[in-house]
């Protein structure tokens, strides 16, 4: 998509676009001042719960997360749904409310949205926030020698797709929706003083498919000790059951071929480093004399750290060790 559109926009003739087509990261930012930019994003997707509010406050947890991981502070916002006709009106009711109190969790306000019909239900908000420009995270930038540290626990899709299958421990699937819901603000706000070098969230591509694209666009190659990665409850037996959702399939055929795993890993532990993650955590690149600090403060506020390994010179790959 972004191939196609560059033949439309030529990025050189909108300087005030300071991240778009030509180098896609998770959310476009665009200048309005030396000290204001406007950070800029949408997501949405079919119910991975059965809760209408939880769906709700996923879905919202999960499009405020792209303005954190820019550096930004979200403030409006808008809803995107396409629901059935039939769809009963209390379960739209509360779809919007736990999107609209999650929004307000943020700080942010739900001014609005656009519904349509559909079959199959879809629902998810467009972000606005803002950002200083000279503060402004992307996914390049990251150095040899930086640590990496990762703001949550992987494993939800396992666990989301183990429960459809009706073979998920009902205090798994409640650890994993609380994971879903919680914001990243509390994971972003130190980073505004702590300054990263390169950072995103982790989201549809799994852990490796979203490091690979810090990997790429940093110049830098990744080393990452499986044995220090954060799982939410249940993901390490539901994985040796292979529940795996598809995208996990996907992740690994597209972005496999840049990864080197350790050969004590099997193939289902390899395939849990691909799987998609739904409102995941941060992925930060961070020099290592300020990794202390950082997660000084993350102690402080009761917000989950791991310390998962570390950037290296050589060309972009992954390796797991």
């Amino acid at each position: 998509m972004t191939r196609h559109l560059s033949r439309i926009f030529n990025e050189a003739d909108y300087p005030e676009l300071l991240v778009g087509l030509s180098v896609a990261d998770d959310a476009a930012v665009w200048k309005q001042s030396e000290d204001r930019a406007l950070v800029f994003t949408t997501d949405f997707f079919t119910p991975i719960v059965d809760d209408p509010y939880d769906y709700g406050a996923i879905a919202a947890a999960n499009a405020l997360s792209d303005v954190y991981a820019m550096g930004g502070e979200p403030f409006l916002a808008l809803h995107l749904a396409a629901l059935p006709a039939d769809l009963p009106e209390e379960m739209i009711v509360e779809i919007l409310r736990g999107s609209a109190e999650k929004v307000k969790e943020a700080g942010a306000i739900v001014a609005g949205g656009h519904t349509i019909d559909d079959d199959e239900p879809k629902f998810g908000l467009a972000v606005l926030g803002a950002v200083d420009p000279r503060r402004v995270r992307t996914k390049a930038g990251g150095r040899p020698g930086d640590v990496i540290v990762l703001t949550k626990p992987l494993g939800v899709g396992l666990i989301v797709t183990a429960y459809k299958s009706d073979e998920a421990d009902l205090d798994d699937v409640a650890a994993a929706v609380a994971s879903m819901k919680r914001l990243n603000r509390d994971a972003a706000l130190p980073l505004r003083e702590i300054e990263p070098h390169a950072l995103t969230d982790i989201t549809g591509f799994g852990l490796l498919g979203h490091a690979w694209e810090v990997a790429e666009r940093s110049g830098v190659r990744l080393r990452i000790r499986f044995d220090d990665l954060p799982f939410v409850p249940g993901a390490m037996r539901y994985a040796e059951e292979l529940l795996f959702p598809g995208g996990a399939g996907n992740n690994l055929g597209d972005y496999g071929a840049h990864v080197t795993f350790a050969p004590r890993l099997e193939y289902e532990m390899q395939l849990l480093t691909f799987c998609p993650e739904t409102s995941g955590g941060l992925l930060i690149l961070m020099p290592p004399e300020r990794v202390e600090a950082l997660l000084e403060r993350y102690r402080a506020t009761g917000q989950d750290a791991w310390v998962i390994g570390e950037a290296l010179p050589g060309d972009p790959a992954i390796e797991v060790l």
